[in-house]
């Protein structure tokens, strides 16, 4: 297969992701080319349609209506700038990353384990940026918060921290809510994009789809996400629980979660597309 690598649109940490994808493919004796639409496979970095990457949402509405599969890469949550999502059609539980049902191999590879379920005191609202297809159709930033910080009232008062995205700021309304505040996310020092992601104290994590609920869901932390969240199977879905969680398994979960995401090296050898069916 000939596959499209939209190099011109990706990040400016992409290059070397984009050299081992094209690496890789060429060891499964696929063809790659850059830059040009006429391919098979268009391979697209993320789905924020913003700044140097907003032309890749034309290209992808394009490609399914076409009929097309398009390959996704982004930056990944297991180890930031060391593993890279690689999925077809979506970076989150949209997309497809090869079979379920893994065994731990991988889990035990990355170093990924499972904490214990934590207690703390306050509501963690963590936002995402609303330029990402993964908001679509959601309605603004400051009109999801009034919503969700209205319907959490309900049945809670407990402190809520609102963690804007680290490029998406909000602003600071939080004035006219009782016990809410605004909390925003700090860089880590000497990183190119890396950012705290502490859920000290935190009784709940709430994030739409963004990593967020993924590392709640690892910390033990008790995690409310949208669908579209890859920590959808093992998380709670409904605010009404939010003072009496539901505790999952997630043993399974992790295995599977496991392999959305790879090392460049790995992807050099062509171990992710050899799982994936185009």
């Amino acid at each position: 297969m000939k596959f499209g690598l939209q190099r011109k649109h990706g990040s400016l940490n992409s290059v070397s992701v984009f050299d081992a994808v094209s690496e890789g493919l060429q060891k499964l004796g696929h063809t790659v080319v850059n830059d040009t639409l006429d391919c098979d496979v268009p391979v697209l970095w993320s789905m924020l349609w913003h700044g140097r990457m907003q032309p890749n949402k034309q290209i992808f509405e394009s490609s399914i209506q076409q009929k097309k599969n398009v390959l996704f890469l982004e930056v990944g949550g297991i180890k930031r700038n060391e593993t890279w999502k690689v999925g077809i059609n979506g970076i989150n539980r949209l997309g497809y990353f090869g079979p379920s049902g893994n065994d731990d191999t991988r889990a035990k590879k990355l170093g990924l384990t499972l904490q214990d379920n934590k207690k703390g005191d306050n509501i963690l609202i963590c936002c995402q940026h609303d330029k990402s297809h993964q908001w679509r159709n959601q309605p603004s930033l400051q009109v999801y918060l009034d919503r969700l910080i209205h319907e959490i009232r309900k049945y809670s008062d407990r402190k809520i921290i609102v963690r804007p995205h680290p490029r998406c700021p909000i602003q600071d309304i939080f004035q006219v809510y009782n016990n809410v505040v605004l909390q925003n996310p700090k860089q880590v020092p000497n990183t190119y994009d890396d950012f705290d992601l502490g859920f000290n104290n935190a009784h709940a994590v709430i994030s739409y789809s963004s990593n967020p609920g993924i590392h709640a869901v690892l910390n033990g932390n008790n995690a409310f996400v949208g669908p579209e969240s890859l920590a959808y199977p093992v998380a709670n879905k409904d605010i009404k629980s939010i003072e009496n969680p539901q505790i999952f398994d997630r043993t399974q979960w992790l295995n599977d979660y496991a392999y959305t995401e790879w090392t460049t090296e790995e992807i050099a050898q062509g171990l992710p597309f050899s799982r994936l069916t185009f």
